[in-house]
Formats: structure tokens, sequence, C-alpha cells
């Protein structure tokens, strides 16, 4: 199944490795989202290396790791997408997100409430629902 995943996915999974961690790593999914993500996961590095407890070397192999997990594509990409996905999008925070599943035509996995109830051009699937289906 392909999805965009919502950064704050990937953060919260590394955070407390619960069953959202397993799911970055099930190989059932194929997951997608900005370059973005790896920009900000630099830039947070200190902060999640402080309530992750990992060492330095060992966020750096996980964002490793996750940059062979996880597909990125540049916002160039998205140009085509991004004037429907301001229309569709509860949240401006959230648009890159909605062009890349425009594009893909996929769902997004993503525990913003808002992203889920208050449209209805992309699927968007919480970490509980996922559990649901695998």
């Amino acid at each position: 199944m392909d999805l965009v995943v919502d950064a704050n996915e990937i953060f919260a999974a590394l955070i407390k490795e619960s069953k959202a961690y397993e799911l970055i790593f099930d190989e059932r999914l194929r997951l997608f989202t900005t370059k973005f993500f790896f920009i900000e996961f630099k830039k947070h590095l200190k902060e999640i290396q402080k309530k992750t407890e990992k060492t330095e070397e060992e966020l750096n192999h996980l964002f490793d790791v996750l940059r062979k997990k996880i597909t990125l594509i540049p916002l160039e990409e998205l140009l085509h997408y991004t004037d429907e996905a301001e229309k569709i999008s509860p949240d401006p925070d959230d648009v890159a997100y909605i062009a890349l599943a425009l594009k893909l035509k996929c769902a997004i996995w993503s525990q913003d409430k808002k992203l889920k109830e208050k449209q209805n051009k992309v699927q968007v699937y919480s970490t509980e629902d996922l559990m649901r289906m695998f």
C-alpha cells in the first residue's frame, strides 16, 4: 500500500518506538514524503536525541535507514498539484502532503483530525486505522 506519511507520524514513532514505529518498517507499506522531512529531521536532531535517549551516531544510522525506506519527492514535482491542494487543505501546513497524495493517487498517514474530517478528496488513515488493517 502506498502512503504519504506526515512528518509528525515519523517523529512520534521514533520517540515512542510504538506500533507506528513497526508500521514504518512494514514491507507492505511504501512510504513517501517530501524532502522537507529530512531537513526537519536534521533540524530537530538534538531534540529527538534528547527524547529518544539515542546517541547521535544511532540517530544518524536511523536517518540513513529512513532515507532508504521512505521515498523522497522533491517539492518541485508537486507544483502541478499545489493549487488544488490549497483548496482542499484545512491547514496550510498540510498542502504539501495533500499535493503529494494527489500526485501519487494515494492516501495520507496522519493523526491530524482536521485533515481527516474537513476534506474528502484524499483518504487519511490514522495509526490506529493502519494497525487494524495490518
